[in-house]
């Protein structure tokens, strides 16, 4: 099975990813595979974003164009 290895880690980040690890009853190692797992397994939020902008959406109106152009209309005299 591949490693990664994460270089220049700060020793408070270290630290605290330690006792979020100890907390879960983990070594340090498992909580950060569990963390990776999870990252790997979930769509990021740009990709998730591009993907419902790319879908085109849904054109299911029961009601027509001139039906609501009327009733626009009437909504706006019936304001004068």
């Amino acid at each position: 099975m591949p490693s990664i290895t994460i270089r220049n880690v700060p020793n408070e980040t270290r630290d605290e990813l330690a006792a979020r690890a100890t907390a879960k009853g983990q070594s340090l190692q498992e909580y950060l595979l569990g963390k990776l797992n999870t990252m790997a397994s979930t769509i990021d939020t740009d990709t998730w974003l591009e993907q419902m902008m790319s879908k085109p959406t849904p054109v299911d109106n029961p009601i027509s164009t001139e039906r609501i152009v009327e009733i626009i209309r009437h909504d706006r005299d019936s304001r004068s």
